[in-house]
């Protein structure tokens, strides 16, 4: 009989059963991370300031060996080798900003990452929470607390996709229950790329029925006036819609719409509509 993991290792296997890792939630500590940076950032100043006061003194100096190893890389190894002190202090230096750089330029990098990680979704951070407190911390210590954080959590894996049909669809879809540590709550697990099926199933249904009975309206209006008011209000409910149901940028909503547009533009220039209401031939009709 395997006895229940404790500590970190039950938490480690609790994280690991999420089949789309959204649980995998850990504190970024930002405020360290600025003042890493800042102490980086200080020391390499530092640094600067002390190879602009030793070129000042190279430039001043009346000695043709060290105004040599200012100029050439060969002459200040050399000399750096030979034990003179203007060309160690200064190979010394070279040394350590190029370290202090390497070092700064690696953490603006993995920070600029960490920074674009996305924050948990409030979802999962609540049934993570409450398995992990209730009905005590699983973990000790300054631990216990890593879920409250106030300087942000992110998540590694975030939703695939955060538009409202979606969301919507993750509160009634159904799901695996799993009882929590006091079995007083059930958490419920599903897949996210059914989730994400659905979601664009719904989309494309919507698009394609709203395009179908649009054509329809305007088939059956009974003036190129009525045409036209429908097409303000179908082409502006559809923007609604593209912009509430999908994740589109700006430029793609104005892409989507004016397409839309142009399809509605297009069908009411070349249809025979009933009772004698072809615009789209132009050709007058006699008294």
């Amino acid at each position: 009989m395997n006895l229940p993991s404790e500590g970190f290792a039950a938490v480690a296997e609790w994280i690991a059963l999420d089949p789309d890792n959204e649980t995998f939630i850990f504190r970024k500590f930002g405020r360290l991370a600025a003042r890493n940076l800042l102490y980086q950032q200080a020391r390499i100043t530092k640094l600067e300031k002390e190879l602009e006061e030793l070129d000042k003194q190279l430039a001043e100096s009346k000695d043709m060996a060290v105004k040599d190893a200012a100029r050439t890389w060969e002459q200040l190894v050399k000399q750096d080798f030979e034990g003179e002190e203007h060309a160690r202090r200064h190979m010394k230096l070279v040394i350590e900003m190029k370290e202090a750089l390497k070092e700064y330029h690696e953490t603006l990098v993995l920070q600029s990452q960490v920074s674009n990680l996305h924050k948990p979704s409030q979802r999962t951070l609540n049934a993570f929470r409450h398995w992990f407190n209730t009905p005590f911390p699983v973990l000790g210590g300054q631990s216990k607390h890593f879920l409250d954080a106030k300087d942000g959590l992110v998540a590694l894996t975030a939703p695939r996709d955060f538009d409202p049909v979606s969301q919507l669809l993750r509160r009634y879809w159904p799901a695996k229950k799993e009882a929590t540590r006091d079995g007083s709550l059930h958490i419920g697990r599903f897949n996210e790329a059914s989730i994400s099926t659905a979601g664009k199933v719904i989309t494309i249904l919507v698009a394609a029925n709203f395009l179908v009975e649009s054509i329809y309206a305007l088939y059956f209006a009974a003036t190129p006036l009525q045409r036209l008011g429908l097409i303000q209000v179908l082409t502006t409910i559809f923007a609604l819609c593209a912009g509430f149901m999908t994740n589109a940028r700006r430029a793609e909503l104005f892409a989507v719409t004016a397409a839309y547009a142009a399809v509605l533009v297009v069908f009411v220039g070349s249809a025979e509509f009933p009772g004698g209401g072809n615009t789209g031939n132009g050709q007058g009709r006699g008294a």
